[in-house]
């Protein structure tokens, strides 16, 4: 279901402001003045996260860097993909040495790890996203995140000067499908996000059924809301995933 998912800034032409929207903008408002923030955006997949996040860049003006992270293979252990995701950044940047990564990255407004980090799978087809590999590692994925950990304990005061947000999802399997740990398991979800908190800024995106609504016929305006209803109790706010079932029919 990615017909409507957006890949980069220039496809966002289609958006409606939300309850969501407004809070993400506040807290986005505040990334040109200070920094050392780290911002998680959660939110249940199909709800256009990274449609909100390039909405709130593109109408506050912000200088910021995406990261990108093209996996040439699933069969990549921990310390590899980390190894990548920094000569990625720095082939990107155009800078030879690691050490002067983070120099570099002082000077945007923020570091994104969103879509062209977790799917690049969608964006070229020949490479491998990180949500793919994380599915396909499990558990044993969870050296990569230690080792971020690691590297930004270790480097914690220029880290001091650097805004991230990240697009946060972590799947779950639970009933026979995978579901997000932040977002789909009622009151696990609200102690995840809670705990989430503590350390870090977390905007959560979603929507009541009238935003729904609207987003919906934003894309699809012959729609009608009785339509629109039905699917919204079989996949929930979830506009992306609406869409495309509108327009094939399922």
């Amino acid at each position: 279901m990615n017909q409507y998912k957006i890949k980069d800034q220039l496809e966002n032409q289609t958006f409606v402001t939300t309850r969501s929207y407004q809070n993400l903008l506040l807290t986005f408002q505040k990334l040109s003045h200070e920094r050392g923030r780290i911002v998680h955006v959660v939110g249940a997949p199909g709800t256009g996260k990274s449609t909100n996040i390039y909405s709130a860049v593109d109408e506050l003006g912000l200088n910021f860097y995406e990261v990108k992270l093209p996996l040439p293979s699933l069969d990549l252990n921990p310390g590899d993909v980390f190894n990548l995701m920094i000569e990625s950044m720095k082939k990107d940047l155009r800078i030879k040495s690691p050490d002067t990564l983070l120099d570099h990255l002082k000077e945007y407004d923020a570091v994104l790890f969103a879509d062209q980090f977790h799917d690049y799978h969608v964006i070229e087809e020949d490479y491998a996203g990180f949500s793919q590999w994380t599915n396909y590692k499990g558990f044993r994925s969870f050296n990569f995140y230690f080792t971020c950990i690691h590297e930004y304990l270790r480097h914690r005061n220029e880290f001091k000067d650097v805004n991230m947000v990240l697009q946060t999802a972590w799947r779950v399997s639970s009933g026979g499908g995978k579901k997000d740990l932040f977002t789909d398991l009622g009151g696990l979800s609200r102690l995840a996000v809670t705990l989430l908190e503590i350390p870090f800024e977390v905007v959560e995106i979603s929507y009541s059924q009238e935003e729904t609504i609207n987003i919906v016929k934003s894309h699809l305006s012959d729609v009608a809301n009785d339509e629109i209803l039905g699917y919204i109790k079989k996949y929930g706010n979830k506009p992306r995933f609406i869409c495309q079932a509108i327009k094939t029919g399922l």
